[in-house]
């Protein structure tokens, strides 16, 4: 189909669910067709929606409706009041209300972290998306990688310009890939708050630490997970990932319905910004009317 004129700014959106014993907002910006087909696009760990602005916007001009959330106690998504539901089980229970509310079918892209959370509602009966794509990520996480991620978790950060939240961002996300100049400054625009004290800091829950630092970290196998999904599933692999290593991305390639993409000069994960990248979901998720888009 011919693709539609593209919509530059986004409309914000919140939805009030249970977390827990708590309500909280989960906040998002949509681009896109209001009527189009949704497709729900899930940032990793400390991270935020504003990551898929690129992909958002070709997605949008093929006629989706693209939903990019702020998960809890990151971006403008409410923090939650106790940092133990900072957790993949609590947001994919949270996920399972806000998806059960979209006109069906809908689409899930997940990086990192929102993959784990798709996996989890692409298990749910009722409110499993049509198709997924999950980003460097899947059912088996080294411990090594796990550790690492919690290094730079654990640390504080304060910033006195967005100039020096970018250079920690290239520093800390290199595996994102060789990405623009004016990328990686977007990111580090929509990456950093201001504090009462008038310095930047990242806009995410210094407690979304709080699960990861207070077990051992030890590998983490979800593969039960993994053989209850019966969507078609585009993986991706950063070539130099350590969290989706290559024996686990080619055991997931193994599955009827599975097509798995490497992708070169990134680690984890890969920014989606590249238009080869954007382009290679674009083609996975097929077109806005989903009955010329079936199979594998």
């Amino acid at each position: 189909m011919p693709e539609r004129s593209l919509v530059e700014r986004p409309r914000p959106g919140a939805f009030r669910c249970r977390v827990g014993p708590f309500q909280a907002s989960l906040r998002w910006v949509e681009w896109g067709p209001a009527d189009g087909m949704p497709v729900v696009c899930v940032h990793g760990l400390t991270r935020n929606g504003r990551d898929f602005d690129a992909l958002a916007l070709r997605l949008a001009a093929r006629g989706r409706r693209v939903i990019c959330p702020d998960v809890f106690g990151r971006g403008f998504s409410d923090w939650l009041p106790d940092g133990k539901l900072y957790a993949v089980p609590t947001y994919a229970l949270a996920f399972q209300q806000f998806v059960a509310q979209l006109p069906k079918p809908y689409d899930w892209v997940g990086t990192s972290m929102g993959g784990l959370i798709g996996m989890g509602v692409g298990a749910m009966p009722g409110v499993a998306p049509r198709r997924m794509v999950l980003n460097d990520i899947g059912p088996f996480l080294p411990g090594r990688a796990l550790q690492r991620i919690a290094a730079y978790l654990s640390l504080r950060h304060d910033f006195a310009t967005t100039e020096e939240v970018e250079t920690h961002l290239r520093l800390v996300h290199a595996g994102f890939g060789d990405l623009p100049d004016a990328a990686w400054r977007h990111m580090a625009e929509t990456s950093a708050r201001r504090t009462p004290e008038g310095r930047l800091t990242l806009h995410y829950d210094p407690a979304i630490a709080e699960p990861m630092m207070s077990t051992a970290i030890t590998d983490i196998d979800l593969w039960p997970v993994w053989e209850t999904l019966r969507q078609p599933i585009l993986v991706l692999r950063g070539a130099e990932s350590d969290l989706l290593d290559e024996t686990t991305a080619a055991a997931m390639a193994a599955r009827p319905g599975t097509r798995l993409v490497t992708i070169t000069g990134c680690g984890h994960a890969p920014g989606l910004i590249d238009p080869a990248q954007t382009a290679a979901l674009a083609d996975f998720l097929g077109p806005e009317h989903p009955a010329t888009a079936t199979g594998a």
